[in-house]
Formats: C-alpha cells, sequence, structure tokens
C-alpha cells in the first residue's frame, strides 16, 4: 500500500507521517529538518529553545528569538520540506512567544498539547502570517475536542487538524491516574471513534491523526484504514542519529525491555500528568528515592503558574532539570529518559532516511545510503554520536514482539 500524501491547511506533507514533538532538545533541528527532508513533517519542541538555541549560537535568545532561529535552522536542512514545532500549555510563561517567534521563523504547522491550547487562535491572530499557519490540538478524548471546537469557534477558526494521542504515547499523556490509562475504553481506536464523531458533529472534515503506539509501516497502514489521514510517531525517530538524545539514552533505548518501561505518578511531573519514562533513568532512580532535594532552577514546566518541585520531592520531580542532562546541557544533574510504551522493540540506531523507508514500506535508496542529515551548526544538544550504531541487539532476538 502506497501511503497518501497529507494536507494540513496550505501545507502540503508528501509522506503522512508527523514526527512527534519530544521537549527540551530531543526533537531538535537535525531532526525535524532531516524528518522534513525526507517528506515527513518534521517537529521541533518549543521547550527550553531559549537555554538550547543560546547554547548552539553562542549568544543570548530569548523565547521568542530561539523559536524563530530554530526554525530557519530546521528549514535549512529540511530543504523545502514542511516543519512544526510542538508548543506545550504547561510552558505558559513562554507560551505566546513561542508561538509568535515560531511563526516569525517561518513554520507550517503548530501543534500544542500537554493541556487544552484554549488561547491558540487568539494568538496566532495577532501574526500576519495567521492565515498561513496550521494550528492543530493534540486531544485525548471527545469531550476535549467538544470543548475546543466550541472555544475556537468564537475566535472565527476551527482547527485544521487533531492529533489523538492515545495512552500508549512517549512522554506526558493526558491521564492523571494509572488505572485510566490502562483502562479498555481509552484504547486508541476508541479515542479515535469519539472525535471523529465531534467533527462530523461539528461537520468539520479535517485530517485527524492517530498518536500513541504506532510503531511499524502496518500500523500506520491501519491507522489509514480507520480513517484516520496520516500517525504522528515519537520513540521511533528518538532512536535516530539525528535526534537530540545523547549517547547513553540511545543505548538504554536499544537495549531496554517492556518490562523497564513505567508511568511515573508518585513521584511524578509536576504537571500533574502520567509521564512515561524508562524506569532505570539516573534522574528518576534518584526521584523514586527521594534523594534530590526539591529544587527548580529552569521554571519551564508550570502547574497553575508554578513548579511544585521547587518545594516538595514527595509527590513531583523535576523534569526540566533530567530532560536537559539527557542532551547533555545540564552536567551537574543526573539523566531523565522518556519514551513511549513501544520503546522495547527498538534493535537498532538508525538514520532519518532509512526509518522514513522502512515506514513506507520502501527499500532504502543507494543514493541516499544511511547517512544522517548533519549541520555545521550542530553542538552538545545535536551532535550525532559516533559509536552508538549497534545492529541487532542480541537481547532482542529471542524475545517474542507483539506487533499489536
Amino acid at each position: 500500500m502506497t501511503l497518501p500524501s497529507l494536507k494540513i491547511r496550505k501545507t502540503h506533507i508528501p509522506v503522512p507521517i508527523i514526527q512527534g514533538g519530544m521537549g527540551l532538545g530531543l526533537s531538535n533541528y537535525t531532526l525535524a529538518g532531516a524528518v522534513g527532508r525526507e517528506g515527513g513533517l518534521g517537529v521541533l519542541s518549543s521547550a527550553a529553545l531559549d537555554r538550547i538555541v543560546s547554547e548552539r549560537h553562542g549568544r543570548k535568545l530569548k523565547a521568542l528569538e530561539a523559536a524563530a532561529q530554530d526554525v530557519r535552522d530546521a528549514k535549512e536542512l529540511a530543504r523545502g520540506g514542511a516543519i512544526g514545532m510542538n508548543i506545550m500549555v504547561a510552558v505558559i510563561n513562554q507560551y505566546e512567544d513561542s508561538v509568535l517567534g515560531s511563526m516569525d521563523g517561518g513554520v507550517d504547522v503548530i501543534i500544542s498539547g500537554a493541556g487544552l491550547p484554549l488561547a491558540l487562535p487568539e494568538i496566532a491572530k495577532l501574526h500576519p502570517r495567521a492565515d498561513d499557519v496550521a494550528l492543530v490540538p493534540i486531544v485525548s478524548s471527545g469531550r476535549a475536542t467538544e470543548i475546543i471546537f466550541k472555544r475556537w469557534s468564537r475566535s472565527g477558526r476551527l482547527p485544521d487538524a487533531l492529533v489523538v494521542e492515545g495512552p500508549l504515547a512517549g512522554g506526558h499523556i493526558a491521564w492523571k491516574k494509572i488505572e485510566e490509562a490502562l483502562d479498555p475504553a481509552n484504547k486508541l481506536e476508541n479515542l479515535l471513534q469519539e472525535v471523529f464523531e465531534v467533527t462530523k458533529k461539528w461537520n468539520h472534515p479535517i485530517p485527524v491523526i492517530a498518536a500513541g503506539g504506532i510503531y511499524s509501516h502496518e500500523d500506520i497502514q491501519n491507522a489509514i484504514a480507520r480513517g484516520c489521514a496520516g500517525v504522528q510517531m515519537g520513540t521511533r525517530f528518538l532512536a535516530t542519529f539525528e535526534s537530540g538524545a545523547n549517547e547513553e539514552y540511545k543505548r538504554m533505548l536499544v537495549e531496554c525491555r517492556e518490562e523497564d518501561v513505567e508511568l511515573a505518578s508518585r513521584p511524578g511531573s509536576p504537571c500533574g500528568m502520567l509521564f512515561r519514562v524508562l524506569k532505570q533513568s539516573p534522574f528518576y532512580q534518584q526521584a523514586l528515592k527521594r534523594e534530590r532535594e526539591p529544587k527548580c532552577d529552569k521554571g519551564y514546566l508550570l502547574n497553575k503558574g508554578f513548579c511544585p518541585s521547587k518545594y516538595e520531592n514527595e509527590k513531583t520531580f523535576c523534569i526540566c532539570n533530567g530532560l536537559l542532562a539527557s542532551i547533555n546541557l545540564n552536567p551537574k544533574e543526573k539523566e531523565l529518559y522518556t519514551v513511549g510504551h513501544m520503546v522495547y522493540r527498538i534493535d537498532r540506531i538508525m538514520s532519518v532516511h532509512e526509518l522514513m523507508s522502512e515506514l513506507q514500506g520502501l527499500p532504502v535508496s543507494a543514493e541516499a545510503g544511511s547517512e544522517p542529515v548533519l549541520s555545521s551548526k550542530v553542538s552538545a544538544s545535536s551532535k550525532v554520536p559516533s559509536s552508538v550504531t549497534p545492529s541487532v541487539n542480541p537481547k532482542r532476538d529471542s524475545k517474542e514482539v507483539n506487533p499489536n
């Protein structure tokens, strides 16, 4: 089956694959640029871009300037391909600047979740490119979709697409209790049906994108057969040469087993949502033992305007510091590794070109080979580790893999 192309507002995406926006430098400009170049939608993450892009360019940039620069850097590598920006509602202090800065930089699509992006259309209206940029909320229920449609309709604009994220996704997921995330009623196929019913009710037939647990070409085919216009995938792209994860992070992606993946709840994210991690992440182990003193000196992820991890370590742990350590930008802290549930199926690190070929059911072209897309601007947060090139993990060979 040849995969159909995807159009979101004015943006044409030849391959209906959206690379998930993974926060704090994991979905960096080298990754997003490579995905855009291969015909998918390469997606950056706005979280901590002021720190990350300032480090890369050697000059201090505020959130608005950093978002614009990151988009421009990714666009240069994408060679005409589409670039999006994932902007978390929970990064409340920089939300508006991240939206407007991304639009300054020429972003094609803004994707927003980790909370309901109710203010997004009003913010976008402030920019002269408002009509050009697609606005795409992330939802995990028909109810959330209905709320967004009602609020956005007051701005005279409904979503240009929807990403429907199920409970197998990486990082933050929509549920606060583990039993809710594991409830069969919340399987992705059920959530998709809820969302389709809302778009039908509103007579607003827009692209619906399946996310959370999508791993293979077959999974993409199944999503399209269910009526989806495409898929969003994070963890598969995390395990590429071009992603911002450091060498140790990528090694653990290859070596982990299904039982190594955990939904962190207590302690959990300061946002109050479940957060999927590798259990053996040094930062998470430290948090489980309550060995790290309460401290938050970054202030990106906030809950009602503040980070509880600044004052206590019993219920929450500071995600920002751990994730910055995992891209080699916070050497004084231990590392935190966030993943999607299907990470245990990964058996090697590959280039974006090879992955995109695999996901389309195509052979890797001899012309492009499997060389990663690089740039002279690559820094500590986006270097390609030379030694993380494992072939097949011997521990994986004897493991039965369930494709569902």
